[in-house]
């Protein structure tokens, strides 16, 4: 019974890292994508960076999350913090510059 564990142990592994992975590319394209359809005036009139930076920024880590292909490299792990910063400030703060009305 002790000795099975080795025989898995790299399948288990892989499973976690792909479902982290897809988990951080999921994050990013949604933040990317919402980041995309905003009107860029909307961005300093809550006083975040303007819409080229926030894109930038998510674009870049994106190809480099795809590059790296791991959830535990640094970059991956800034692009889930730079899109989940994205997501639960700027997004929200954007929603409440507008009528709360939109795609989102």
């Amino acid at each position: 019974m002790a000795n099975a564990a080795p025989l898995f142990y790299a399948d288990v592994v892989f499973v976690i890292n792909l479902v982290l992975t897809v988990f951080a590319l999921v994050v990013q394209g949604v933040a990317l994508v919402h980041c995309i359809t905003q009107r860029s005036d909307a961005f300093p009139a809550i006083g975040t960076l303007p819409k080229g930076g926030w894109i930038a920024i998510l674009a870049v880590c994106l190809v480099l999350t795809l590059l790296l292909r791991g959830p535990i490299s640094l970059f991956a792990l800034i692009g889930i913090a730079a899109a989940l910063i994205y997501l639960l400030d700027v997004r929200v703060g954007l929603r409440d510059l507008t009528d709360g009305k939109g795609f989102w």
